[in-house]
């Protein structure tokens, strides 16, 4: 199999290259393509210009059998499209079998958001005291203030924040970066942080400028962040699981029930399409309905 070690190594190399792919997303290709090494060699497929449409069709009934997501086998199916697309283009296969393969729809689901009402619980439920209590309440500030996500905001560093402009430097998708403006609140939040609760957290640690970093000092973790919001909804009065998206949906969702533009808030997003973007639109609805029976003379 080291014939396929070689060709994974390739594909990797031109995610990363060529792609400019993120370190999670390229691990997940990889997982995905061993996972139909696997599959090849329970078929006994020794190489992979021998793997037929009818294989492909094959490997997608396994997935179904395994009663994944939709979106999972979505996944998978479009990971090994791209991968096949990649060797034909390196002249490596002559055919793409995953081409005509009917990838299944995913539910569309409608994103969950805190109402601004519910947000206004959450920040009353941040304490300050504390050097936990000031990082906690300056990383809920900055998610809601800049709508950025939860691997943006861990990469973030002090010498990336701009409190003359009051902006912040953002690493996106595809090492696409973005400044993006925060308001007074977030501000106050930051600079107390910064100020007094990181010194206190730094104290045993050695030196770095990871803006927000864990009880012993380190870099703060997605999981972690995870974690610290899990234990704010406990502290407030609010019911329900809580997922650090849910804070960019809320700030999207919250820009457009207020009359921002959808091309401004893609941006603000870091989306690429617009069409990543308009699945906020349902949820304005209310504020459109709002409106209707405030002005329309027969509402």
């Amino acid at each position: 199999m080291a014939n396929m070690d070689v060709l994974l190594k390739l594909f990797i190399e031109y995610l990363q290259m060529e792609r400019n792919y993120s370190k999670y997303t390229i691990e997940h290709y990889e997982q995905m393509i061993k996972e139909f090494f696997l599959f090849m060699s329970e078929q006994a497929i020794k190489e992979v210009n021998d793997v037929q449409y009818s294989d492909a069709r094959l490997y997608l009934t396994k997935l179904y059998e395994k009663k994944l997501a939709k979106k999972t086998m979505a996944k998978k199916i479009s990971c090994l499209r791209s991968f096949y697309k990649f060797l034909l283009r390196e002249k490596i296969v002559d055919a793409n079998p995953f081409t005509l393969l009917t990838i299944p729809k995913a539910e569309k689901r409608l994103p969950q958001f805190f109402y601004e009402s519910e947000m206004q619980l959450l920040f009353q439920s941040c304490e300050t005291e504390t050097s936990l209590g000031q990082r906690n309440k300056a990383l809920l500030e900055l998610l809601y203030a800049t709508g950025i996500r939860v691997s943006e905001c861990c990469q973030i560093r002090i010498s990336e924040v701009d409190f003359f402009l009051s902006t912040v430097l953002i690493h996106g998708k595809g090492q696409k970066d973005r400044y993006l403006p925060f308001g007074s609140i977030a501000r106050q939040s930051l600079e107390l942080y910064i100020n007094s609760g990181r010194k206190k957290l730094m104290s045993e640690k050695s030196e770095h400028d990871v803006l927000f970093v864990n009880h012993r000092g380190g870099p703060l973790t997605a999981r972690g962040v995870r974690n610290i919001l899990s234990s704010m909804i406990e502290e407030s009065s609010l019911n329900g699981h809580i997922h650090p998206h849910m804070l960019r949906h809320s700030f999207a969702t919250h820009l457009l029930n207020n009359g921002a533009d959808l091309r401004s808030v893609q941006e603000l997003l870091g989306h690429a399409f617009l069409s990543s973007t308009q699945v906020y639109t349902h949820v304005t609805k209310e504020r459109l309905r709002k409106t209707y029976m405030e002005h329309h003379p027969r509402a």
